[in-house]
């Protein structure tokens, strides 16, 4: 087997995390996803200042304390932190090894930038496989960066390298991709934002980082370096496993993997072994995203305490409607032990209204508004409202470039298959306005987890047992779920039946268009579920 562990779920992530991982135990390779759809932005205007730049700074820092003890350890490290920049970053690190004495051998992926196809994104991207990874790897470098390959590449790659799997080992690449997307979050698989953190052994206070010990047939163990925190459970795995899918026929752009073939099964402490998933051929398209701007955008915080908070509200919003305008405000009343927060923004074409001429406005009210006025927020400028679409193209060739300078075409497969998207409605059956006597006084059993699929909002809902899943097949439909979540009552609402995980998988279709969500991401709309399903009569 190939021991592939993860040191970064996202740009911002714990930096120690990737010595931590090569000094706690042994790993062949070592991975870190840094490519979240809103760091595709960043990146874009961190290149527009500098032509240079484009890749995740976070990462060449990191490296400058990593790359010496990952060759000491042997371990080899695979990473898309070169962002909108592979080759620059490529080029930095080359540097670094020289200035710390280094012989590091550095292979990079390119092909994925479509910037010139699409006029006035900000950056363009297809969501490239990890054949170009296992090129470069084959071909002997001990660092692979790429751009914007799938997230599950940067472990399918080296299980490539390492078994000589071809395009036709589609359970093989499956099982990998499976193993892909439980590491790609990091510290997501083992215990983090879990839902029962609470009965973590350390409280989830500072979860380890996930290994995946992928086999020759695909199959994994899922696992952590002994005496690192959180834990690693069936529950862990299948929370991350249901974390921003759609379908259970996940696309990518090497294999099409049924999640509803995965199979768990807890083996030891801290191991769950991860067997079964079928793999068909991939779709002839690939996953663009689009990376722009849609105008601006800033947000005021008032208190509101004591008695009349309605009238207070509507004071605020009847007197920043008559110095701004009622255009692109969005007002958000919370509740708070002694009181309530107002929150109100603004989006706008105009920089300057969104800006200093709304935040100004809202502290002005501070000595002219209501009894006991208090911001929590002072004036700002306005920042750029980031926007993200998708596409698809034919999927195309692209190019690994090897240590030695050699530029690899990697063509596109040959073997595909068109996608088929056919979902479950899942209307209530039975007593269609009560909670399933199987699951009455036992919803803490009810786990969740919710995340974003480009525009759209995924809730992955999952049980502990067999009654349990059938009383929650026949009780949360498509159709509750909106009774549930009113927020999202007016999108398309898709359910997915994932019977070996005793899990379910919604997906709202458009939701996070929204502009006057608190949640733009849709990450609380997992917990927000299971706080009502308690509620439910």
């Amino acid at each position: 087997m190939i021991r592939i562990g993860n040191a970064s779920g996202f740009y911002g992530d714990r930096a120690a995390a990737w010595r931590e991982m090569l000094e706690d135990g042994p790993l062949d390779v070592l991975t870190g996803d840094y490519l979240a759809e809103l760091t595709m932005l960043i990146l874009a205007r961190d290149r527009l200042k500098d032509p240079s730049l484009g890749y995740a700074r976070t990462f060449l820092r990191q490296m400058e304390e990593c790359l010496g003890l990952a060759a000491d350890r042997g371990v080899r490290i695979v990473t898309n932190a070169g962002g909108l920049n592979p080759a620059g970053l490529a080029a930095a690190l080359q540097s670094l090894a020289a200035r710390l004495g280094l012989s590091t051998t550095i292979g990079y992926v390119e092909g994925d930038a479509l910037d010139q196809q699409s006029p006035g994104a900000l950056a363009a991207n297809a969501y490239l496989g990890a054949f170009g990874i296992a090129s470069c790897l084959t071909a002997g470098a001990d660092v692979v960066v790429t751009g914007r390959v799938t997230d599950a590449s940067l472990v399918v790659g080296p299980a490539i390298a390492h078994f000589g799997w071809s395009r036709d080992d589609l359970d093989a690449l499956a099982g990998a991709t499976v193993a892909g997307h439980v590491l790609e979050c990091g510290a997501q698989a083992t215990g983090g934002n879990f839902s029962f953190f609470t009965e973590l052994p350390d409280g989830g206070r500072r979860p380890g980082f996930p290994i995946a010990e992928v086999n020759a047939d695909g199959s994994s163990v899922i696992t952590k370096h002994p005496g690192t925190g959180g834990a690693v459970t069936v529950e862990t795995v299948t929370a991350q496993l249901l974390y921003e899918i759609a379908a259970p026929a996940y696309p990518g752009p090497d294999v099409v993997t049924h999640l509803d073939t995965v199979r768990l099964a807890q083996e030891g402490q801290d191991r769950v072994r991860v067997t079964g998933t079928r793999g068909t051929p991939p779709p002839p398209t690939l996953k663009v995203g689009v990376a722009g701007i849609d105008g601006h955008r800033n947000a005021m915080t008032f208190v509101l305490t004591g008695l009349d908070l309605d009238a207070k509200a509507a004071l605020v919003r009847a007197q920043l409607e008559g110095a701004v305008g009622k255009e692109g405000l969005t007002f958000t009343q919370l509740g708070t032990d002694d009181g309530a927060l107002l929150q109100v923004a603004i989006h706008d074409p105009d920089p300057k209204r969104a800006g200093r001429a709304f935040s100004a406005a809202a502290v002005e009210l501070a000595l002219a508004s209501y009894p006991g006025c208090t911001l929590t927020t002072p004036p700002a400028d306005a920042t750029p409202s980031p926007l993200f679409t998708t596409a698809s193209i034919p999927q195309p060739a692209h190019w690994a470039i090897h240590p030695d300078g050699t530029r690899a075409e990697i063509p596109p497969p040959t073997h595909t298959s068109p996608l088929i998207r056919d979902f479950v409605d899942g209307h209530a059956v039975g007593h269609a306005h009560q909670l399933p006597d199987q699951l009455r006084g036992r919803v803490a059993r009810v786990g969740a987890r919710s995340g974003d699929k480009g525009l759209d909002a995924n809730v992955g809902v999952w049980v502990r047992s067999d009654e349990d899943y059938a009383a929650l097949v026949s009780w949360l439909s498509a159709e509750r779920l909106a009774l549930l979540l009113p927020e999202v009552a007016d999108y398309l609402v898709e359910r997915y039946e994932m019977p070996n995980l005793w899990a379910l998988n919604f997906v709202i279709r458009g939701v996070l268009g929204r502009r006057d969500w608190l949640d733009p991401q849709g990450k609380a709309l997992g917990e927000r579920l299971r706080a009502r399903i308690r509620e439910a009569p």
